[in-house]
């Protein structure tokens, strides 16, 4: 079995990095009128999601990864509500990669919580 040396190593912290990308890409095409409102508030979820789980990795007891972890997957639940209030806003944008990835991190993330557990 290879181990991970880093946070960077690990499958779920390349799909929140890629994540955070597809955000600030999305994001770019809102209206300057949301810069500080629903522009920051989604890029800060996003950015949370991989920061949260870098620092679970160098955290040494479990329950200091866990609460990381459980970090990262409430700043994801932030991050699909924003979706929704974006979709009705914005209409005319694709979200529909973005929700993917999304999807598939938290599913990561579900996975990796239960087995800490």
């Amino acid at each position: 079995m290879e181990t991970t040396k880093t946070f960077k190593d690990l499958i779920v912290w390349q799909k929140a990095r890629d994540l955070t990308v597809l955000v600030y890409k999305i994001t770019d095409v809102f209206p300057k009128s949301e810069l500080y409102g629903l522009t920051n508030q989604m890029r800060r979820a996003a950015i949370s999601i991989s920061s949260n789980i870098a620092e679970s990795y160098h955290r040494f007891h479990a329950k200091e990864k866990n609460q990381f972890l459980a970090i990262a997957f409430g700043s994801g639940s932030e991050l699909e509500s924003q979706f929704e209030i974006a979709k009705i806003l914005f209409p005319s944008f694709d979200y529909s990669q973005g929700e993917l990835l999304l999807s598939e991190v938290m599913k990561l993330l579900n996975t990796f919580l239960s087995e800490k557990l």
